[in-house]
């Protein structure tokens, strides 16, 4: 082979091994830098025992009423009670970050909650006031 085209091909090849090394590393800082998918919900029956997990991880007691949970990949990672209270969290995983998007869901959900009691017992009081009297 020539020491020419010899010395061409080996600067092709290099330049190929640069660009695909540059690509991949390009491709791993973007899924890294990536946040997972968060899943914010009310609490069901069939997430008592993980809450009772995240209880005794946090050395709290068993927790009681409603929570919001927040799901990353399937699995209760956070809860935050709505009466109030201390947030539960599984401290082998980040979830830093997700602490402000329960509080923000606990209020939203708060008040909601509050004015439909209020709407119901408006409702009551105006039926009340149109019933005839006998």
């Amino acid at each position: 082979m020539h020491p020419e085209f010899l010395q061409m091909t080996i600067d092709e090849n290099e330049r190929e091994i640069r660009r695909r090394a540059r690509n991949a590393r390009l491709r791993r800082e973007l899924s890294e830098g990536l946040p997972e998918p968060v899943l914010l919900r009310l609490c069901t029956i069939t997430d008592d025992p993980t809450l009772d997990r995240l209880a005794e991880l946090e050395g709290q007691p068993q927790p009681q009423g409603r929570h919001v949970v927040a799901e990353v990949d399937g699995a209760v990672v956070a809860a935050l009670p709505l009466a109030g209270g201390p947030a539960l969290a599984d401290p082998f995983r980040s979830t830093a970050q997700l602490l402000p998007l329960l509080e923000l869901r606990r209020r939203q959900l708060a008040p909601t909650q509050t004015s439909a009691i209020a709407r119901l017992a408006g409702r009551a009081k105006t039926a009340t006031r149109l019933q005839p009297a006998r």
